[in-house]
């Protein structure tokens, strides 16, 4: 998301009359409907997997979840389950079941075209959704994307070109399907669904009380840690517990921006376990380093931007730095920042004590010099 910033110019017309030309930046909210299946083809034997699993997610935020322990498709938003009544939930149910019957049979149909034995644990995905714009004073959504794909055991199998109109095989394998697939009758209900139900679907839901979920603000925590090499810190920042997922985060010294290329690393947006995200930032740098590290956070949906340092600590000498600027150094340990911060001090105190002893030289040179004149 980019701030809206409003940029003017000013053109003059012939030197007769002067035309103020004022461009104005809308800010477009993105939406977006999902729904992924995954399937294995026999137990895992770990706690929380299971043979089945389906959910919808919208914004990135889960609304309804099912497995295939619990047979039933529930909601995961208090909102959802006041909005919806329960014979949706009753034939959500219904259809889940029966995707859950078309998954265990097409793994069967991919397991016996690959050759492959039920020894093995093999794994089919289905994404599939919708994305959409919303102008700000007009609650009718645009269509902008549309996504229909799987995968197979974690790669690419087939994918929705709803351009072109076609579906495109990921490998030799899936060219199969792609030729069963690849009917008029099929890709019609395929971009009637995304283009029109998907996003029929996404306004009616976002119209409900699921608006309340986002614009939360991000908390904002600073600090540093040793790195494994002795002479490095990383200086991390993270910002957490924010809705929706999409932000800003930079790390500047002195100003510039940093990237990949300053050895940044970022983790990009993460879901917590509260349905909110979170995102980490960190940069290694010389434990000596005396620059001016800061972190800018911007996240345009809660109208939130933080631009902070790493604790700012000041240090002084009484009698010679208190005649310099203060030093201060961008740094969160505070061992650490008073380490820096000292020999920024020392260094300005060994440019005093030789401005000081050179007056006071010449001082005394001047002195034998008039008493020998």
């Amino acid at each position: 998301r980019r701030s809206c910033d409003v940029p003017s110019g000013v053109c003059v017309c012939v030197c007769v009359c002067v035309c103020v030309c004022v461009c104005v930046c809308v800010c477009v909210q993105t939406h977006s409907l999902m729904y992924t299946y995954t399937a294995f083809s026999k137990s895992v034997g770990l706690p929380g997997f299971y043979t089945f699993t389906a959910m919808g997610l919208l914004d990135d935020i889960i609304i309804d979840y099912y497995d295939s322990k619990s047979q039933k498709k529930v909601p995961k938003q208090d909102c959802m389950n006041k909005a919806l009544p329960q014979p949706y939930w009753v034939e959500g149910t219904k259809a889940r079941q029966a995707k859950q019957k078309w998954f265990k049979r097409n793994i069967k149909i991919m397991m016996a075209r690959m050759k492959q034995n039920s020894s093995d644990i093999h794994v089919l995905q289905w994404r599939h959704g919708c994305e959409a714009e919303k102008q700000p004073g007009n609650s009718s959504l645009q269509f902008t994307r549309g996504i229909d794909m799987y995968s197979y055991d974690g790669k690419d199998f087939i994918s929705f070109d709803a351009t072109n109109k076609v579906w495109v095989a990921s490998s030799v394998v899936a060219e199969q399907t792609k030729r069963k697939w690849d009917n008029e009758e099929l890709i019609h209900y395929t971009i009637s669904y995304l283009q029109n139900n998907c996003i029929q679907w996404l306004k009616s839901i976002s119209d409900s009380e699921l608006e309340d979920l986002s614009g939360t603000p991000p908390k904002v925590l600073m600090f540093a840690k040793n790195s494994k090499v002795k002479k490095n810190v990383v200086l991390t920042c993270l910002a957490t517990g924010f809705l929706p997922k999409y932000i800003e985060l930079k790390i500047k010294n002195e100003g510039r921006v940093l990237n990949g290329a300053d050895r940044v690393v970022s983790t990009g947006p993460l879901p917590n376990g509260d349905d909110t995200f979170q995102r980490r930032d960190d940069i290694e740098i010389f434990r000596d380093d005396l620059a001016t590290y800061t972190c800018e956070v911007s996240h345009s949906e809660s109208n939130l931007h933080i631009n902070s340092t790493w604790g700012k600590f000041d240090c002084f000498f009484p009698l010679f730095c208190a005649l310099l600027p203060p030093c201060g150094h961008t740094v969160s340990l505070q061992l650490f920042t008073f380490r820096n911060c000292l020999m920024k001090c020392l260094q300005k105190f060994s440019v005093c004590c030789f401005f000081f002893m050179t007056a006071f030289l010449k001082n005394k040179m001047f002195t034998l010099l008039s008493l020998t004149w």
